[in-house]
């Protein structure tokens, strides 16, 4: 009878990189929860938030389709998260000036307001949680802008 671990391409469980992504990422996703409950956030919702946020310093006008190709977020997810976003009252959604199909999203003066409280939050939490890269951390972004030029899905 065949082992079920025979499936496997690794000898270790640490030599699967997207095992081990996954583990990083679950860990961080939880420091990242945990400090954006204090202000009511979800991750997704600060995502797309400081996305707007970020976009907003060289775009006048951000649709949601900006948002999800910025985020990676795909877009009805996007549209899903915009129209908590707006029960929130943090963004506004309007028709855009030159394209009826799409919807310009801009950030109300609460949501500047909690996107930057919520930026700097996040700011910690990742100080904290990447610290152990060191000098490390600019090859580590390297190599994940490589990965997401490369995987475009």
């Amino acid at each position: 009878m065949d082992k079920p671990g025979n499936a496997f391409n690794v000898m270790k469980a640490e030599d699967s990189p997207g095992f081990l992504l996954w583990q990083v990422t679950t860990l961080w996703h939880r420091a990242i929860k945990k400090a954006l409950d204090e202000i009511d956030l979800t991750h997704p919702q600060f995502v797309l938030l400081a996305s707007l946020l970020w976009l907003s310093k060289t775009k006048a006008s951000i649709t949601q389709i900006d948002l999800s190709h910025h985020s990676k977020i795909d877009p009805m997810t996007t549209s899903t998260i915009i129209k908590t976003l707006l029960r929130k009252g943090l963004v506004e959604r309007q028709e855009h000036e030159t394209d009826t199909r799409a919807k310009s999203v801009t950030l109300t003066e609460n949501g500047i307001a909690i996107s930057r409280q919520a930026v700097q939050i996040i700011n910690k939490v990742d100080d904290d949680f990447f610290t152990g890269l060191g000098k490390d951390v600019k090859d580590f972004n390297g190599m994940l802008v490589g990965l997401l030029g490369r995987n475009k899905i």
